[in-house]
């Protein structure tokens, strides 16, 4: 059922430097390959059509994924991360959409995720949560029967977002206007009651924020 994922990769990702003043983040090394070229990889084993957002150093990031594979990219560059929502040729898909980040490492069975999105009516936005993990910063998530209540930084609850959403374009320009950001979109949907919470989980996730991160990632890679 689901067809599409596009994945988030325009950032600076300024908290990597000075590795990132050389390569954009998503092109950061891991496991023999890169984060973006890893996601890709295991992404194109479930998914037909792969896209991904380019903004800083987008010409080498746009080069590098389609060599690895991904169906389009849309240059985001100086834009919000949810401007591609609204403004590409995605606006026009009636069905639901993955968005993963480039700098989540990530094992999801698919099949399990598509069997809650159906059983949660396929809402216009669905979150993919995970357990808290120490010393990675998270939104936790606040929730009654799978319709989100709040999304907050400072009150601390058992699930936080993941960065992963399952989400239907078409629907959401029905009843959200652009927003500044993600929040902006799911504060909408919230006041809406119309933004769900998975009950399926990540088999395994981790972020990669900083340097340090990412080497203790590449020590123990999956």
């Amino acid at each position: 059922m689901i067809r599409h994922a596009i994945i988030m990769a325009a950032g600076r990702g300024m908290r990597m430097a000075p590795l990132t003043d050389a390569i954009p983040k998503p092109m950061a090394p891991y496991n023999g390959t890169t984060l973006i070229a890893r996601g890709i990889s295991r992404l194109a084993e479930k998914i037909e059509h792969i896209h991904v957002t380019v903004g800083y150093k987008k010409a080498m990031l746009a080069q590098h994924v389609i060599e690895h594979g991904a169906s389009s990219v849309f240059n985001t560059n100086g834009q919000s991360n949810c401007w591609w929502i609204y403004n590409t040729l995605l606006s026009r898909l009636d069905e639901p959409v993955v968005v993963l980040t480039c700098d989540n490492v990530v094992e999801l069975d698919f099949e399990l995720l598509e069997e809650n999105y159906l059983s949660l009516i396929s809402p216009a936005c669905m979150l993919v949560p995970v357990r808290p993990i120490p010393g990675l910063e998270g939104d936790y998530v606040f929730h009654e029967n799978h319709i989100v209540k709040e999304i907050s930084r400072l009150k601390k609850t058992e699930i936080y977002c993941s960065g992963i959403q399952v989400l239907n374009p078409y629907r959401l320009i029905q009843i959200t206007r652009e927003g500044d950001s993600f929040y902006d979109v799911w504060h909408q949907l919230i006041d809406q009651q119309q933004l769900f919470v998975s009950s399926v989980y990540p088999k395994k996730w981790f972020a990669v924020d900083t340097v340090e991160q990412l080497t203790t990632l590449n020590r123990s890679p999956f």
